[in-house]
């Protein structure tokens, strides 16, 4: 039976799913985060890093919050940079994204519903 809570670091346990704490994509009989419900990563992004390909047709909603850094989102509608611990930036199905990061950054994303992609 797997424990109805645990505890720990999300740098140390998103190591083997590319950063990403809870989602469907996490192996149920590990542990209680994997859920259909909501997906939530926490991203370590070094100056440069980027996701240089656009999502498409993404039906979940998003949430980007900023820990630490300056990291920039293209959103199909435009732009924003997130520099201030606490910036964050919501969109709804249907938005196109990409994103750089400008200096090493700490993101927190959380998605809901989880969904196969």
């Amino acid at each position: 039976m797997t424990a109805r809570w645990q505890h720990g670091n999300a740098n140390d346990d998103t190591q083997e799913t590319r950063g990403w704490l809870l989602g469907h994509f996490i192996n149920p009989t590990k542990d209680i985060r994997s859920t259909t419900d909501v997906e939530v990563k926490w991203a370590n992004h070094p100056a440069g890093d980027k996701r240089a390909e656009w999502t498409t047709d993404d039906q979940r909603t998003t949430l980007l919050l900023m820990v630490q850094g300056e990291f920039r989102l293209d959103l199909t509608d435009g732009s924003v940079t997130l520099a201030k611990p606490g910036d964050y930036v919501l969109w709804g199905p249907g938005i196109d994204h990409s994103w750089e990061a400008l200096a090493d950054s700490v993101v927190i994303t959380v998605r809901w519903p989880s969904l196969p992609t």
